[in-house]
């Protein structure tokens, strides 16, 4: 008989059948002359309860089964006189596939989402993290669907890279040189012209570089790759390797991509509220979540309300007239920190917004120049709840003045001789945005810990898995 998943059997209320499950057991009740068992096959938010009669040829093994033992069983759906249910199922025959014993980490009693990242590899079986990671599913599979879509091409972009595409030097290092003994040039220094691409590389931290040379050709693009930080921070909005999206579109100004951002941003909520709406209140609602009153109706609002554009100077004297105390001070050239944010979104508009032109020293070398010599065609999409999510700009496609933006920041120009190229054979204006998969993940879930919303989190000491 062919295997029927539990998420088919709850949304069509199949009943009057006979069917075969596969799963874990979550939970067994049992007593002389029947036992109720729970399972669980990953496919959806609910569990499927079995009643076993105490003359199945196996009952005693069957029903002395522990908690996280896998099994197969055949029965007939029926529906169901508990509460919450509409369906379970009266098991005919059990066959037990694979055992769990007493040191199984995950019983019935509440744990914490620290111990669980402890148990990365079982975590997945417990309904928060199988939650959040259906989750994540139906977003990347919103992601592809929406730009390809708007006709943008799905690029892979290197994993491994010679240039640090946001001048930033947290780079992971990639070499095969010993590192107690490597090969050293005249001046003391490690010779990198022996290591395996005889050139100094790195894990790549962004994709955008790459990107803007595809953008030059396909249009439009959008890369969904791993990037990956070196960057000593121990916080829960950090990892050192995490998934980036970053769409890139040529003959396009930064008015263009800010409409593409607030789009995406809404698309997703949408697709989310829609797909996985069990899930979502599961996780609001589950116990001990650290999710702010009002989480579904605020998604709802972002959903549905149009994004205001503002500049970075408009913000500022937004927030000097605000006559509210920040623990940072409002000073024209500083970035803007959460707390500013968050107030622009959540009490002075109380709707997403875009600030654009940020002044040129808080910003990367590519972003393009505005005539006023002080601030560059940047922008940061702000949400209520969380502050940025996405950040974006118009890139400069002038040769000159990104050589001289350039050399004023003391870059090597060598290894970003391609990406010069770009400006000098058939430039064209481009923009792009970056977001932070685990980021949109952290906002449209509520999680307050990014390492939370990954499979296996990568941080600072942390590589067990």
């Amino acid at each position: 008989m062919e295997r029927t998943l539990i998420k088919k059997i709850f949304k069509d209320e199949l009943v009057d059948q006979e069917a075969l499950i596969k799963g874990w057991v979550r939970s067994i009740r049992k007593s002389k002359k029947f036992s109720f068992m729970v399972v669980n096959d990953g496919t959806c938010q609910g569990s499927l309860q079995i009643i076993i009669d105490a003359d199945l040829e196996n009952y005693e093994e069957a029903s002395t089964l522990l908690i996280g033992s896998s099994v197969a069983i055949k029965g007939n759906l029926v529906p169901s006189g508990g509460r919450g249910q509409k369906v379970e199922m009266q098991g005919m025959a059990v066959e037990i596939i694979g055992k769990s014993d007493d040191s199984y980490p995950l019983q019935k009693k509440a744990t914490s989402l620290e111990f669980l990242r402890e148990q990365a590899h079982l975590r997945v079986r417990t309904n928060a993290f199988g939650a959040i990671f259906r989750i994540r599913h139906e977003l990347a599979q919103a992601t592809h669907k929406f730009f390809s879509d708007k006709g943008f091409y799905y690029l892979n972009s290197p994993i491994v890279s010679a240039v640090d595409g946001e001048g930033a030097g947290e780079t992971f290092r990639v070499t095969t040189l010993d590192a107690k003994n490597p090969p050293l040039t005249d001046k003391g220094d490690v010779d990198f012209s022996k290591d395996y691409f005889g050139k100094d590389t790195s894990l790549c931290v962004t994709g955008q570089l790459e990107g803007e040379c595809f953008a030059s050709g396909l249009g439009a693009i959008y890369t969904f790759g791993p990037t990956f930080r070196a960057e000593n921070s121990n916080t829960p909005r950090h990892l050192s390797e995490f998934w980036m999206i970053e769409p890139e579109l040529a003959f396009a100004d930064l008015d263009d991509v800010a409409l593409l951002a607030s789009e995406y941003i809404q698309y997703m909520i949408k697709h989310a509220l829609e797909t996985c709406g069990e899930e979502l209140e599961f996780l609001v609602n589950r116990k001990g979540a650290e999710v702010e009153e009002g989480h579904l109706e605020m998604l709802k609002h972002v959903r549905d309300t149009p994004f205001i554009k503002i500049t970075y100077t408009e913000a500022i004297d937004i927030l000097n007239a605000s006559g509210q105390k920040f623990q940072f001070p409002t000073v024209w050239g500083n970035e803007l920190q959460t707390e500013h944010e968050r107030y622009l979104t959540e009490k002075h508009y109380k709707a997403p917004v875009i600030v654009t032109d940020y002044p040129s020293d808080c910003k990367a070398f590519y972003m393009k120049q505005n005539e006023d010599g002080k601030t560059v065609r940047a922008m940061d999409v702000l949400v209520p709840g969380v502050g940025e999510i996405i950040g974006g700009s118009q890139r400069e496609e002038n040769y000159e003045k990104l050589v001289a933006k350039m050399d004023a920041d003391n870059m090597d120009k060598d290894g970003y001789w391609w990406y010069l190229d770009l400006r000098k054979y058939g430039s064209v204006p481009h923009a792009g945005f970056g977001l932070g998969f685990e980021r949109a993940i952290m906002y449209i879930t509520g999680m307050s810990n990014i390492r939370d919303v990954i499979p296996f989190p990568r941080t600072v000491k942390n590589c067990d898995f």
